[in-house]
């Protein structure tokens, strides 16, 4: 096989690649999930105030979404759920329907 052939083979299973990727990742908008189309703001520099216990873990402030307006929801020092440790902190995603929010959670 000459190197124009493998060239051409390689270029093409790239292509296909990249359009099957882009058909999974940007599927049809998400069921109960509320677009924006609006970029979240960038988040606020919190103060860390010491926490109120041994065991509590920081829960860091973000941007909700209320009454077609960004707020800021403060940080919180909280208690894990019963057999938790890691708080996944809320986070806005962005695909071509615009901007969702992705809830924190304990794992």
């Amino acid at each position: 096989m000459s190197n124009n052939v493998r060239i051409r083979t390689l270029l093409l299973l790239v292509l296909l690649a990249g359009v099957s990727t882009g058909c999974v990742m940007n599927g049809p908008p998400r069921v109960g999930v509320v677009y924006i189309s609006r970029q979240p703001p960038v988040e606020r520099v919190e103060v860390i105030p010491a926490a109120p216990a041994v065991g509590f873990v920081w829960i860091r402030g973000w941007w909700a979404w209320r009454d077609a307006e960004f707020a800021w929801m403060q940080g919180r020092w909280e208690r894990p759920i019963e057999g938790r440790r890691e708080w996944v902190p809320h986070r806005w995603v962005h695909d071509r329907n615009g901007w969702y929010l992705v809830e924190g959670h304990w794992r």
